[in-house]
């Protein structure tokens, strides 16, 4: 061996040591280039996700700051009834976003992040309990990948689980309808809907502002939602743009088999509804939903929105 070969060897061990040494001082983390900081606690052998890859996740943060003691800030696992969350591998949206380090996982790898607390201030964080500017603080997530699925693979497994839950809504609701002797009629997506009262005047079109009142309940005769009934707190009219996605797919479709005045009842499947997500502990996974609902008004479409705060497919209340 030369002394030219000696000499970049010696330097490659340095570095080396100077590198395990550093990274044995700050807890065996790593750093990317954002400063975000990782620690991979299991590295199971597979492929690593790609941006446009779907993961399904145990996810806890918690923060700590200039207190003694950590704060969990969530924990999907308490959060999502100890079920996984998806989450999509996307390009980081800015220096310090978590996503930057998930291609470096593949399925079965569990990981601590820690994303840098003023980083995470730019991009609207909160200035929690302990939270100082400028500390080098850091927000950390304890991160399990339970499931990585290409984009064509999850479209497949997706298109799959809605087939075979539609045939168990469809059977759910047909037997509701022989148990109840009632008469209704099915769109080809798979709603049932009875008509008490059409309505009067033109049918309803995408983009109207449409005023209306409703109930809504579980195929067991629970309640879970209503605009007419006080105890849900908000007996108001409910008013929404029609087909443009402020609410379930069933609500877009069903309430456009009404008019003006309409009055009846929708059995949406739950591939229409919430699907295999629970929008809380008053709607199970794959539930069926039925509402009944009145078409109070209907408004032109270049008029302005009016719906009342708190009304929307995403927050506490479900249409």
């Amino acid at each position: 061996m030369n002394k030219t070969l000696l000499l970049l060897t010696g330097a490659v061990i340095a570095l080396s040591q100077t590198a395990c040494n550093a990274q044995a001082k700050n807890g065996g983390f790593k750093k990317l280039p954002s400063s975000l900081q990782y620690k991979i606690v299991k590295d199971v052998p597979g492929r690593t996700a790609q941006q446009g890859d779907y993961m399904e996740v145990n996810l806890v943060n918690s923060f700590k700051g200039s207190r003694k003691t950590d704060t969990v800030l969530f924990d999907t696992r308490k959060m999502n009834n100890n079920t996984p969350v998806p989450v999509m591998v996307q390009k980081p949206a800015f220096g310090g976003d978590i996503s930057e380090a998930f291609t470096l996982l593949s399925e079965g790898d569990s990981i601590i992040i820690k994303a840098p607390l003023d980083s995470m201030l730019k991009v609207g964080f909160p200035m929690l309990p302990g939270a100082e500017k400028d500390k080098g603080q850091t927000v950390d997530y304890y991160i399990k990948v339970v499931k990585l699925r290409t984009a064509a693979e999850m479209q497949k497994e997706t298109a799959e689980k809605s087939a075979k839950q539609n045939g168990i809504d469809d059977k759910l609701i047909q037997e509701y309808l022989t148990k109840n002797n009632i008469k209704a009629q099915k769109t080809a997506s798979g709603i049932y809907y009875k008509i008490d009262k059409p309505g009067a005047g033109e049918s309803l079109q995408p983009g109207q502002q449409i005023t209306m009142n409703y109930t809504g309940k579980l195929l067991n005769g629970t309640p879970f939602d209503s605009n007419v009934d006080p105890q849900f707190g908000h007996v108001q009219p409910f008013v929404f743009g029609l087909g443009v996605g402020q609410v379930i797919r069933g609500w877009d479709e069903g309430i456009a088999l009404f008019k003006k005045g309409g009055k009846g009842v929708l059995y949406i499947p739950s591939s229409l509804a919430y699907g295999e997500r629970s929008p809380g502990p008053q709607i199970p996974a794959n539930s069926v939903l039925i509402f009944d609902v009145e078409v109070v008004d209907a408004a032109a479409a270049s008029a302005a929105p009016q719906m009342p705060q708190g009304h929307s497919e995403h927050d506490g209340h479900q249409h």
